[in-house]
């Protein structure tokens, strides 16, 4: 690198940017216990699995996994950092299969309510690519990402400026040529998972969501041309239409689903697509915040979700946990949130449990790496003050957070020690 007095005004604000982002990084994410081996002691554990409490247990992590799981009076090596859980209950960390996660900012804000995973559902250009490999490589604790990258859409707008290779299609994103073309830039990018549409939106007044975007032939060139390359599509549909092609062509989720129908419940379950209802960030609809339109949209589109959401659960429908946000300071759609509003319309603790960790893995393809307490799978883990198999409320007071074995967030003890 040039000798900083060599550079122009642009490249110098670059130069300082890159020599700040580890402290930035620090002060973002104060971690601690990264590289260390960890035992957790005087914890109830619900390991996602079973419905059951393990109680008075240990728990050791080392090199960012569960190494076991020992009974209370566990003799716990000098070179382990004792957490004291203080009979507190540690379940897996909650899974966010659709949120718009793109700074370290929001990401930290995630982790703070419990999220130790995500799969991204669109951002502007590419940021969750790159969160996502800042915690593969340790430098944050998490959350573990699945990234979307670029929304497949019929019109780009600001997201041509991601990649020059999008300058193609400044006219839309509607013939197969195109669409294969957005997919593989995607790919290229390195994402994780295809993002498109089959309806129009529900959070702007001038779409009506029920409105079917894409048909079922081009929703198919997505998918198979993701699946060349071995990449899965989710596809946000309101309306029945569009989800139903959606499910036709071969998408493993149906994201919202407000007004499917029992026949498209019924193919869902028959070819295992997944429903992730976002019903949270549905419900912030009837916010005063916003437009007017939007809040009587709201007062009918809440309940038929609800009546869709109780429909998908009767008929064998796997269901997911996704807030639908960006985790801004403003808002507070949470998974957490979100599992309560799921025991409230009919799952048990257990089942509601089960969708925001190990059902939600599944979806993911990750099912052998984290959303469950279990020997080898990583530490990705959460501390609340009471058994969320009887309160499901517990959710909302998270007092530890460790992700890829890494202390994210502390709160205990509360006690001032000498």
């Amino acid at each position: 690198m040039p000798p900083r007095h060599c550079l122009g005004s642009d490249m110098k604000a670059t130069y300082l940017r890159l020599q700040l982002l580890p402290v930035l990084l620090c002060v973002i994410f104060p971690v601690s216990g990264y590289g260390e081996n960890l035992a957790l002691t005087d914890v109830n554990v619900f390991n996602g699995s079973d419905k059951r409490i393990i109680s008075d247990a240990t728990i050791f992590v080392s090199g960012g996994r569960i190494e076991r799981i020992a009974p209370a009076g566990a003799p716990i090596p000098d070179n382990y950092l004792r957490i004291d859980c203080e009979d507190n209950f540690l379940m897996p960390g909650l899974i966010d299969v659709h949120t718009h996660l793109d700074s370290l900012e929001r990401a930290r804000r995630a982790l703070e309510s419990g999220v130790t995973t995500v799969r991204t559902a669109g951002v502007p250009a590419f940021q969750d690519v790159t969160l996502r490999e800042l915690v593969r490589a340790g430098k944050i604790p998490g959350p573990d990402v699945v990234a979307a990258g670029v929304y497949v859409t019929p019109n780009l707008d600001e997201t041509l400026l991601a990649d020059p290779r999008l300058v193609a299609l400044s006219e839309g994103v509607r013939t197969d040529e195109a669409l294969r073309l957005l997919v593989n830039v995607n790919i290229d990018r390195g994402v994780d998972v295809i993002k498109t549409r089959g309806t129009e939106r529900a959070g702007r007044p001038d779409t009506d969501p029920r409105q079917q975007v894409y048909t079922e032939h081009q929703l198919r060139v997505v998918v198979e041309e993701a699946a060349k390359r071995n990449v899965p599509v989710m596809v946000h549909a309101h309306g029945d239409e569009g989800a139903r092609a959606a499910v036709r062509a071969g998408a493993r989720s149906i994201e919202h689903g407000t007004y499917l129908q029992a026949e498209t419940l019924r193919l869902m379950a028959q070819n295992g697509t997944w429903l992730v209802p976002t019903y949270v960030t549905m419900d912030e609809m009837n916010e005063p915040k916003y437009d007017y339109v939007l809040r009587l949209r709201g007062r009918h589109m809440v309940p038929q979700l609800e009546s869709v959401f109780r429909a998908a659960h009767k008929a064998g429908v796997k269901i997911a946990t996704g807030a639908d946000n960006y985790y801004e300071s403003e808002s507070i759609n949470r998974i957490s949130v979100e599992v309560e509003h799921f025991v409230r319309m009919g799952m048990s603790n257990f089942e509601a449990l089960q969708a925001a960790t190990v059902v939600s893995a599944e979806l993911l393809m990750l099912q052998e790496r984290t959303g469950r307490i279990a020997e080898g799978y990583e530490a990705d883990m959460i501390l609340v003050p009471a058994n969320p198999l009887i309160d499901i409320a517990a959710l909302q007071d998270v007092l530890l957070v460790i992700s890829n074995g890494q202390v994210a967030l502390k709160r205990l003890p509360f006690a001032i020690t000498e």
